[in-house]
């Protein structure tokens, strides 16, 4: 875990999201709103096909650096802003990512198109702000022996890890030997005290209603399986360079403490705040110096109390998936990633059902077990793999 951002203080931060139209890319424009462009700049914006959008949130931060996933959709861009250098596709996101002016890449792209502009923006030197899990899910190890060697902060941006990054911070001079447990907190999502019998006959409707947080349709579907949680487990694993063996997962139905952390001598350091983004986003951005968001602050006598509870990884095996993946290795963590989300595809479109979710992804596990994945090009292949098997899963069984 980097600390230092190289940042000066009281200087503008100078930020590039690649991933602006989706909630969490939403969530830090907001931020740009509350700190104001004395404390961050917007200087580059990328979304995926949403150019309409796109193109508005540029002419209010008068943005002219853009880039957008779908070429059809970069004509009708350029159109509408003919001043800005619009990039297309995956070379776009890498141009934005290494843009000179830059302080700080937010990556809140979905799914795995964010690795190489991620790697890329390491190898210029830029700090990161990292949304995407599962960049660190297919190719942690790669990712952040990168960074180390560059000397590059990555600074994560999920509630949780943001959580226990924060809890980290004044531990550094101790060292990472006297810490016992990363114990990462789950809301349990909307299915929490549905029986596992169930759990088959939800629908698509049911999964996108998530209790506490306002969400993409992926990620609340992971959070619904709680393959968000599993995933979020890896992730941790190399963001904070401990053993898988000491990362944990705890459902916590109020999601008021984000994530905690206990120390060899059994203390336990958690960080609680409001359920919204707009916190670990704006932290991540400002650090090392927190400002005001404009939100409100917690309330302790309306509160009333805090529940814990083990997850029943019986009806929700996404957890147990994760931690053998992240255990062994490899290529697994990715082919896990990669299956889970042809999967979530899937049941979005009615072709499976919930609980075929995980059924899909363990046995895609099995068949590739054995796939090398020692460098980024054998992660990649066994990521591809992965999808063939998960849509020949899907094809016998529709």
């Amino acid at each position: 875990m980097e600390a230092n951002t190289g940042h000066s203080l009281g200087v503008p931060k100078k930020v590039v999201i690649l991933g602006s139209t989706g909630s969490i890319g939403e969530s830090a424009l907001k931020v740009a709103r509350q700190l104001g462009p004395e404390r961050m700049q917007v200087v580059g914006l990328a979304a995926g096909k949403q150019h309409e959008n796109l193109a508005a949130q540029a002419k209010e931060f008068g943005v002219r650096n853009l880039a957008l996933f779908d070429e059809d959709g970069a004509s009708s861009l350029r159109q509408a802003i003919p001043d800005a250098n619009v990039g297309v596709g995956l070379e776009g996101l890498k141009e934005l990512a290494v843009l000179a002016e830059a302080d700080l890449i937010l990556v809140s792209i979905i799914g795995t198109a964010g690795l190489e502009p991620t790697l890329a923006a390491i190898e210029a030197g830029k700090s990161l702000a990292l949304a995407s899990k599962e960049i660190l899910v297919m190719a942690g190890e790669v990712v952040m022996a990168t960074a180390s060697r560059k000397g590059v902060s990555v600074l994560p941006v999920d509630s949780e890890h943001n959580a226990i990054f924060q809890c980290l911070v004044g531990q550094q001079n101790e060292g990472s030997d006297n810490v016992r447990r990363l114990i990462l907190t789950a809301s349990g999502g909307p299915f929490r005290n549905f029986k596992e019998e169930d759990l088959s006959k939800v629908s698509v409707e049911q999964a996108l209603q998530h209790p506490t947080w306002q969400m993409g349709k992926k990620i609340t579907i992971d959070s619904a399986t709680l393959f968000n949680k599993g995933l979020e487990m890896i992730e941790a694993r190399w963001l904070f360079g401990v053993g898988m063996e000491q990362v944990e997962a705890i459902v916590h139905p109020q999601s008021i403490i984000h994530s905690m952390v206990e120390y060899r001598d059994g203390s336990v350091l958690a960080q609680l705040s409001t359920t919204d983004m707009c916190f670990p986003i704006q932290y991540a951005v400002t650090y090392p110096e927190r400002c005001e968001t404009g939100l409100p602050p917690l309330d302790f006598a309306e509160l009333a109390k805090l529940e814990f509870e083990a997850i029943r990884e019986n009806a929700f095996p996404a957890v147990r998936l994760a931690r053998e993946a992240g255990l062994a290795g490899g290529a697994l963590p990715a082919i896990l990633n990669a299956a889970n989300e042809v999967a979530v595809a899937a049941f979005v479109e009615e072709k499976i059902s919930f609980t075929q979710i995980a059924a899909l992804v363990e046995d895609v596990m099995k068949q590739l077990s054995d796939e090398p994945g020692q460098i980024l090009g054998e992660i990649l292949a066994a990521d591809t793999l992965a999808r063939v098997r998960a849509k020949e899963w899907i094809e016998k069984i529709v």
